[in-house]
């Protein structure tokens, strides 16, 4: 890779315009070489909002559990939560549905649950709208539970073929963390992950008074919205820097966090949002035939976020890479930049 380097800056450079994209952080493994680069606003050790890429450390954490036998990926989530926080979860056409979500629904976003975040109230706004125009606002699991019962669930949990995106699944696979352990989320990712893997720069954003991490903006505009980042937690309160989020994907697809054999069992694929898929706590990225017409971009499969963080990989042909754009008015960037990252890298 290292006759690559400077091709690989070239593309990062680039796609730096100030106007939709202000700084951009990546790096990139294959065949065990590894490069990492930024460009703008952004360092290569930047520490950085990761978004729902977290997804992936709260998807370690479950089959961490479940490989110690704390846990079935068919329990019902009543078996690990009270009833306060299940009753009226799940309501569809009259009928409660709330016993029948497991936490394998939850990481497959087959649940049918609304998303607290980006779900619309009787006012037709959503959180996010909120967010987006500066606007920061606190939350804690109480309210968002209480957000999603108020919408409608778009479908029955388990129904086939069925997949929405919902970010309420995670609040619920962080407090079933919390209750199985009896500890706070964060401690129990610095037992399990971080310390672990030497993760010394990746944390649960806990503090609005926290100013380490990097704001990401929307379209021209930075967003200072700390409050509101304490409140995502299990959804999408991580921050980490490209180098430690390579660390983390690898030891996730290698065994280092839990039995490389679940792999296999978490690539069950529903469609959830052109061109991603979502499988059981892990999403794939594979571009269409008309937009690939050679097959040369590999399938991948790991997490995004809407800041355009990721964190995405094809283990059989040790290919890895992860960064952000962190804008979220424009997460596709971080796409097209991979592509072309990965097509330099495999070309050589």
């Amino acid at each position: 890779m290292g006759s690559n380097y400077q091709q690989l800056q070239e593309v990062l450079d680039k796609a730096v315009d100030r106007n939709k994209v202000f700084g951009t952080s990546f790096c990139i493994r294959h065949g065990g070489n590894e490069w990492c680069g930024a460009s703008g606003d952004l360092e290569v050790n930047q520490q950085y909002f990761i978004a729902s890429t977290t997804k992936l450390f709260v998807t370690a954490a479950i089959l961490k559990y479940r490989s110690v036998g704390l846990l079935s990926l068919d329990d019902g989530i009543g078996k690990h939560l009270p009833q306060h926080i299940i009753s009226g979860l799940h309501v569809l056409k009259g009928k409660d549905h709330s016993e029948d979500i497991t936490i394998r629904h939850l990481l497959a976003h087959t649940s049918g649950l609304p998303d607290y975040f980006q779900g619309k109230d009787g006012g037709g706004d959503s959180l996010e709208k909120l967010l987006k125009t500066n606007t920061d606002k606190q939350w804690d699991f109480e309210k968002a539970l209480e957000r999603s019962k108020m919408l409608t669930p778009p479908f029955a949990p388990g129904q086939a073929k069925k997949a929405h995106y919902s970010d309420t699944n995670f609040q619920l696979l962080g407090r079933i963390i919390e209750a199985i352990s009896g500890r706070s989320l964060q401690e129990v990712f610095i037992e399990l992950i971080f310390t672990p893997l030497g993760l010394e720069n990746t944390y649960l954003y806990a503090d609005a008074k926290d100013r380490r991490p990097k704001a990401f903006y929307y379209k021209g505009l930075p967003l200072h919205i700390p409050k509101a980042m304490t409140s995502f937690g299990a959804d999408g309160g991580i921050v980490s820097t490209s180098g430690e989020m390579m660390v983390f994907l690898e030891a996730f697809f290698n065994g280092r966090l839990f039995p490389v054999e679940y792999i296999e069992e978490l690539q069950v694929w529903n469609r959830i949002f052109f061109p991603m898929q979502s499988g059981i706590g892990i999403h794939r990225f594979k571009l269409l035939r008309i937009f690939d017409p050679f097959g040369r971009m590999p399938e991948l499969i790991g997490h995004s976020g809407l800041s355009g963080a990721l964190a995405f990989c094809n283990p059989k042909r040790g290919l890895y890479v992860t960064g952000t754009v962190n804008q979220l008015a424009y997460p596709d960037t971080s796409f097209r930049l991979i592509i072309k990252l990965i097509q330099r890298v495999l070309r050589r």
